[in-house]
């Protein structure tokens, strides 16, 4: 995350809720209006902003729609023209977007390093003074480190989790499998079983890069120390030998054939034929992943429904390392103001993340709401365990490709692809990331 990223603190976050499950309205009606009150004032005058943001797809579309709809009835003379994007989509439309006349109001926020870089460049309204009572509601802006740049608030989370690896409980049966993997001795004998069964044991979606990168993040997690990885976010040194370490624990582990066939040209998160859609669909027993899995697991099922075979265990521990073996890796996805936005937006973003609000969002989504007074609402059992674990955590990391910035998080996971399939060596991977610090 950024800027001076408090690693030690476990960050309410988590990749997003990119969700997806069949479109029905009424997904709102579990979130009174009224609540927009309590965090928004209404401006005096005709106010218009737009909103770029991820959710493209049910629940978390009509979700939001529907809360725009009720923060602009309590708002009267606001209006929010909401711009739905997919992921990747918007991370790189943004990139150019936030310099140029036709930048959102309201964006999507990562933190971390992106955060750090657009804070430099003047792009991002410091709110912690407008936003003041929602920070307060989640945690403080120790809390919330990750959207903090020199100790001012630039954007707040509205769901969180810790990542960790996403199985289907019937084909683990089915390979004779009787309890989940807790070190990496395990979850390479696990693969081996279900090799033997027929069955492809984890889906990788390594065309999209990241997820294969993700697979670094922790084995990264697991080699290096956390003074290490806190002190990397300020330095971009990766001379410690724990980061080479990583990088061929992943060489020696995709060496198992752990992965579906053809995993480098598998797309990740959209479709029947992607990672998420073979585990949707038992074609493969594993994903690793956040904690936004359940939503588009479930929206790629047959009857677009969470299946129950659905279940989650913390990645495993990784022998000879200096890293901890209950860290786990963090992600968020939050909202950011354009600098010169109206205090509007402020308000907007204080209701996203109102206790209403967030207990709507986390019953309706199946996903892990930021505000902790919120958490109870979530029925999903999976979902419910991840909360659990992430209590229990020695400390959290923000995603390597957000922690250390665009240009040391881009080499990383363009990367790893080509050093899980043999084409770059270890000291190549590394020599690639310490090049692209160097870029600044």
């Amino acid at each position: 995350m950024r800027l001076n990223a408090k690693p030690t603190l476990v960050i309410a976050l988590a990749g997003l809720s990119l969700l997806a499950t069949a479109c029905s309205g009424g997904t709102s009606s579990t979130t009174p209006a009224s609540s927009s009150t309590d965090t928004a004032s209404a401006p005096a005058a005709a106010t218009s902003m737009t909103w770029w943001h991820n959710m493209n797809t049910d629940p978390g579309l009509t979700f939001w729609a529907n809360q725009v709809t009720a923060f602009q009835a309590a708002n009267p003379g606001v209006t929010i023209d909401v711009q739905p994007y997919q992921n990747e989509d918007l991370r790189n439309k943004l990139t150019t977007a936030l310099s140029s006349p036709g930048a959102p109001t309201i964006f999507q926020q990562w933190g971390g390093g992106e955060l750090a870089a657009q804070v430099k460049s003047g792009y991002v309204q410091d709110i912690t003074t407008s936003a003041a009572d929602a920070i307060t509601a989640l945690g403080g802006a120790n809390a919330i480190s990750g959207w903090t740049v020199d100790g001012k608030v630039y954007g707040l989370p509205y769901t969180g989790g810790i990542e960790g690896i996403w199985y289907n409980k019937d084909l683990f049966t089915q390979a004779g499998i009787t309890s989940t993997p807790t070190t990496l001795d395990e979850l390479n004998a696990d693969v081996a079983k279900l090799r033997a069964a027929g069955i492809q044991p984890i889906s990788l979606g390594g065309q999209d890069n990241w997820p294969a990168g993700h697979w670094y993040f922790n084995f990264a997690l697991r080699a290096c120390s956390q003074s290490v990885m806190a002190a990397t976010v300020q330095s971009l040194d990766f001379s410690d030998p724990c980061w080479k370490q990583a990088a061929q624990n992943l060489v020696d582990f995709t060496k198992t054939n752990p992965f579906n066939d053809g995993w480098q040209t598998t797309s990740a998160q959209t479709g029947a034929g992607s990672s998420a859609g073979m585990l949707a669909n038992g074609q493969a027993a594993m994903e690793l992943m956040g904690a936004w899995e359940p939503g588009v697991v479930g929206s790629l099922t047959q009857d677009q429904k969470i299946p129950a075979f659905l279940d989650w265990f913390p990645f495993p521990s990784v022998p000879g390392g200096a890293g901890d073996p209950t860290a786990a890796m963090t992600g968020g996805d939050g909202m950011s103001c354009l600098a010169n936005a109206p205090a509007a937006c402020a308000d907007f973003l204080s209701f996203m993340v109102s206790t209403p609000v967030q207990e709507a969002y986390a019953s309706t989504t199946n996903s892990i709401p930021s505000n902790p007074a919120a958490a109870s609402a979530l029925t999903d059992p999976s979902l419910q365990k991840v909360a659990a674990a992430a209590k229990n955590t020695a400390y959290t990391m923000l995603w390597l490709d957000t922690a250390y910035g665009t240009n040391v998080g881009g080499a990383m996971t363009s990367n790893t692809v080509a050093l899980m399939s043999g084409a770059m060596t270890p000291d190549a991977f590394i020599a690639a990331i310490q090049a692209a610090a160097a870029q600044g």
